[in-house]
């Protein structure tokens, strides 16, 4: 058979392998930033200016500088930010870099197209910075490693459709047969997200013209698609893409097979499966109907066998080449990183059990595991595999192996300075929270005696952020300077006999998913149907059936100026530190309840879009906030927290208070409301928006004036300043609401009165 002559293209490996390295840094600094204000939340007053003259501060002598940024420091932006360019700019273009590497290699073919190959590059760097943009202005949805408004969004699935038919056109012209493990992995991981982006983002734009959107979900149904997005990004983003980069990298810089095919088999079609029904695990203990719950734990603790047939399959690879590791330092992060993917798939399922969860869940143990993979897996499989591409594509040895080592044993180090603060962190929150007195009475009554406990390891965790940090600085100076050293080959000639035409037909003795290995077209319809399974077993009795989301007759629709405020709380960020999700726990009805006494119920969500349940508890829950604290109060805890609650560690929010809030889409809102998703606003409510929105800031305003008369003399001072127009004011009437439709012990809902 006649040899043909092609060339490898590794200018576009090359481009994602620098975006991955560049951003990369970006997001560990963002990290960095993120940690250090969970201690020293006087960040930004140090940096552009405060009126606290026990703060020293880089500006002038005034708060002016930190209003005039309009909040684009704030923490919850700066967490956004963190996570998405972690796992959008990281994660994403260290795959794409491997991918675009392997993918011709082990097709013995160049990529079908370098137009597509270079609009997808640039789709999705382009979409990186539109997010930052984006997220330093406030401009998201909330909703976890979905943050990006409706827009982005569709640039997303451009750019995912992009690559993926660059893809699949590559694999149709072969050169090798049968398709490799790892390209098992690359199909089901496009499948997969394709499929998830788009579900989990369907929403409504306020106007064309402009950025806001409402999901398309409303509370438990939100809740419920959303995590099963997100427990799956965390599936199908940062753990089966980078399988499959495990797959190609660590057997090339072992120099072994494989250790076993067959188990390869096992844990691709299983990982498929069962990981994708695990997202309710996420919402333990909520309003989620409790068989979606039970669901969840169930298809978790499964979990565990194929994600440690991969982990098994990885070490095992290692089979006679450990004495390889002592001296490569690319086998070294292959190694911590596989060990890392096995500790966090069984914790992981341990915090999916209902026992571990009560107390796990909202703390810092959360984190501490997240981290593990994200460090571990994630970071030290991205270290290996630009440690193992530089040198092979600029035709070099690495510039120093001891500077390697240096970077991997201080990614170590950073990863236990991270991970085992968190942990012991977390514990200590959810024991603190849970213990009561003889009497009866909470043993830590103050929320604040449990957040400064922690403290110290918050301190510890960012000093591991520290040394990872060192650490990837370190990697930018040898491959800078191994890049100097070397020759890069941008066209690299290769040369492989062409695929003979045969019948798709199974041969006579030829092994089922062997067949299957060369007929990818069948491969891909298989992995949709199993990946589609768990998905519509949980997604759609959810979103069909009204029965599991009852109506409570209480629940009324948000007013006009609540609404603003809703948008201006999730404009902030704050679902980043508060939840708003009371569970059904002696210790939460006690702590959390207000004047009410009652713990959350799914239909007091009907009206929440997106729903704002949280994932991490900072400062405590505010489902029951709703006349808990007088307006004045909140007023004062958003110019300076710890001035009303001594060592707090929330930022200050003095911009709402000097900012007039924008009312000019304040009727549209209402409109979408009813007309798009069937809100009961009347006519005549719709028509009075601005009326009603007035009184009801008057009344916020008169309360807080006659509650406390510094500031009424304040504003006196000021006659030209209207409290009633600023954003506060919406805000303080959304957090007034909230938990104030439930008043009595007797919830009468639509089946019953």
């Amino acid at each position: 058979m006649e040899t043909q002559k092609f060339s490898y293209d590794n200018s576009i490996v090359r481009a994602f392998l620098y975006a991955t390295i560049v951003f990369g840094l970006i997001g560990f600094t963002f990290g960095l930033t993120a940690a250090l204000m969970l201690f020293y939340p006087e960040l930004p007053e140090f940096l552009f200016g405060t009126d606290d003259t026990t703060i020293k501060s880089l500006a002038s002598g005034n708060i002016q500088g930190l209003i005039n940024t309009h909040g684009a420091f704030g923490f919850g932006r700066i967490r956004m930010l963190h996570t998405n360019t972690v796992i959008f700019a990281f994660v994403c273009n260290i795959v794409y870099t491997g991918i675009y590497y392997s993918l011709q290699r082990l097709l013995k073919t160049r990529m079908y197209s370098d137009t597509l190959s270079w609009l997808h590059f640039w789709t999705w760097q382009f979409m990186i910075v539109a997010t930052f943009v984006t997220f330093f202005m406030g401009i998201n949805t909330s909703k976890e490693y979905a943050e990006h408004e409706w827009p982005i969004d569709i640039l997303i699935a451009f750019s995912w459709i992009i690559f993926g038919a660059n893809m699949f056109l590559t694999i149709a012209k072969r050169r090798v047969r049968h398709l490799y493990v790892a390209i098992w992995f690359y199909i089901g991981t496009w499948i997969a997200v394709a499929m998830l982006h788009i579900f989990n983002n369907l929403e409504v734009p306020l106007s064309f013209t402009g950025w806001k959107s409402y999901s398309a979900y409303a509370g438990v149904k939100d809740a419920i698609v959303q995590w099963w997005y997100g427990h799956n990004a965390v599936a199908f983003v940062l753990t089966t893409p980078v399988l499959g980069l495990m797959y190609y990298f660590l057997p090339k810089a072992a120099d072994r097979p494989v250790f076993s095919y067959k188990l390869s088999i096992i844990h691709f079609w299983s990982l498929i499966f069962v990981y994708i029904w695990a997202g309710p695990h996420h919402l333990q203990y909520t309003a989620l109907p409790a068989w979606a719950q039970a669901v969840g734990t169930g298809f978790s603790i499964m979990l565990i066998a194929p994600s440690w047939g991969g982990m098994l399959n990885g070490l095992l690879t290692l089979r006679g080449a450990w004495d390889k590791v002592r001296e490569n330092p690319i086998l070294k992060f292959f190694v911590v990183a596989v060990t890392c993917y096995g500790m966090a798939t069984f914790e992981g399922p341990l915090l999916a059990t209902k026992n571990i969860n009560k107390i796990g869940h909202f703390t810092d143990w959360v984190i501490g595991h997240v981290h593990l993979g994200a460090l571990g897996w994630n970071g030290f499989m991205a270290f290996g595999v630009i440690y193992y591409l530089v040198p092979i594509m600029w035709r070099t040895k690495i510039w120093s192996v001891k500077l390697a080592n240096w970077h991997f044993w201080l990614g170590t180090l950073g990863i236990i300075f991270y991970a085992v603060p968190m942990y012991i962190s977390g514990f200590t929150q959810g024991l603190m929270w849970k213990q009561f007195n003889p009497d009866g009475t909470l043993l830590w009554k103050n929320w604040l005696d449990t957040v400064t406990a922690i403290i110290p390891y918050f301190k510890m965790r960012f000093l591991g952020g520290a040394f990872y940090i060192s650490g990837a600085i370190l990697m930018i100076i040898n491959v800078v300077a191994t890049v100097r050293k070397g020759s890069f080959q941008k066209e690299v000639p290769a040369e492989a006999p062409a695929l003979a035409n045969i019948s798709k037909n199974r041969k006579e003795g030829e092994g089922t998913h062997l067949w299957l290995e060369r007929t990818p077209v069948l491969l891909g319809i298989l992995s949709f149907i199993t990946i589609s399974i768990g998905s519509s077993v949980e997604i759609i009795p959810t979103l069909s059936l009204k029965k599991s989301v009852p109506t409570i007759s209480a629940v009324k629709p948000y007013s006009p100026l609540e609404l603003e405020g809703r948008d201006i709380y999730i404009r902030e960020g704050c679902n980043a530190c508060h939840s708003q999700m009371v569970r059904p726990f002696r210790d939460e009805i006690v702590r959390f309840n207000g004047k009410n006494g009652q713990y959350s119920k799914a239909g007091e969500f009907v009206y929440d879009r997106p729903f704002l349940w949280g994932s991490k508890r900072t400062g405590p829950d505010l489902h029951r906030e709703g006349g808990k604290n007088p307006s004045s109060w909140h007023y004062k805890h958003m110019y300076n927290p710890r001035s009303t609650s001594a060592g707090s560690i929330m930022p200050r929010y003095p911009w709402l208070i000097a900012t007039d809030l924008d009312r000019s889409k304040m009727v549209a809102k209402m409109q979408l409301m009813k007309g798009t998703f069937d809100v009961p606003y009347t006519k005549a409510e719709i028509d009075s928006a601005n009326s009603w929105a007035d009184n009801q800031a008057k009344k916020i305003v008169k309360d807080i004036f006659s509650e406390a008369n510094d500031l009424k003399q304040e504003y006196a001072k000021r006659p030209d300043v209207k409290l009633e127009k600023k954003e506060v004011v919406a805000l303080i009437s959304y957090l007034q609401r909230l938990g104030t439709d439930i008043k009595t012990t007797e919830i009468k809902t639509a089946s019953n009165n």
